[in-house]
């Protein structure tokens, strides 16, 4: 017998990612990325946000809301061993889950009491794409969160960001410059799928309110367009 559970969006998240592509690979890796997590109105009482001003960070449990038609499946490629082996979904962090349930640990900056919106919460470090639901809001507590000691198999240590990441100035000025440092850590981390490598492709991705085209050749990535974001790109056109 099959039980089910039916969970309630509390919030969403607000970030300079309106598609999937070149969100980082996991929560904390780009400190500059900001986001905001708006909560639905039911849950604006501030009563349910008191104390949680005390904590420097904080866990997102959220829906992989663009996997949902997508199913699962038993094992999957981990684009951090090349997208060539499979290896369990259980041993992973692949969106396609027997349930499609995310879990991040970002810094909470600070809280907008006074917010037409409610409490918001502005957060740093998100790796999740703008408008994903939010099932609930945890503080993270460093005396058991936190084990040094741990084994982290197959994905032990960070990937190596080597990419060298050049934007002409012209180019680069038209991002705000709040958003500048965010969007060159992106890049630096090769938002690429692991198996696309074409040194002639030229690849676009979405961020905040524009479209960065780059290619990519060797470990240089060169930006050659940025222009005003309408609909989301296909990163590999």
């Amino acid at each position: 017998m099959q039980n089910g559970v039916s969970l309630q969006t509390i919030a969403h998240i607000r970030s300079d990612f309106p598609s999937k592509f070149g969100i980082p690979r996991q929560s904390g890796l780009i400190d500059a990325l900001k986001a905001a997590v708006i909560f639905e109105p039911e849950f604006r009482n501030p009563d349910a946000f008191r104390g949680l001003d005390g904590y420097s960070h904080i866990w997102l449990i959220w829906q992989f809301s663009e996997a949902m038609q997508n199913g699962w499946s038993p094992t999957v490629r981990p684009p951090r061993l090349g997208g060539n082996t499979r290896m369990g979904v259980f041993a992973t962090r692949s969106p396609f889950r027997p349930n499609h349930i995310g879990l991040s640990c970002v810094r909470l900056d600070r809280i907008q009491w006074d917010s037409a919106e409610g409490p918001v919460l502005y957060v740093s470090g998100a790796d999740l794409m703008d408008g994903t639901p939010i099932y609930d809001v945890k503080p993270y507590l460093p005396y058991t969160d936190a084990h040094p000691d741990a084994i982290g198999g197959f994905a032990a240590q960070p990937a190596a960001c080597a990419l060298n990441v050049f934007v002409p100035p012209q180019l680069l000025a038209r991002i705000p410059a709040s958003q500048q440092e965010g969007l060159l850590a992106v890049l630096a981390q090769d938002p690429r799928p692991a198996y696309q490598k074409d040194p002639d492709r030229i690849y676009g991705m979405a961020y905040a309110d524009f479209e960065v085209r780059f290619t990519v050749k060797g470990d240089r990535l060169s930006v050659c367009e940025v222009s005003p974001h309408r609909i989301a790109p296909d990163p590999l056109s």
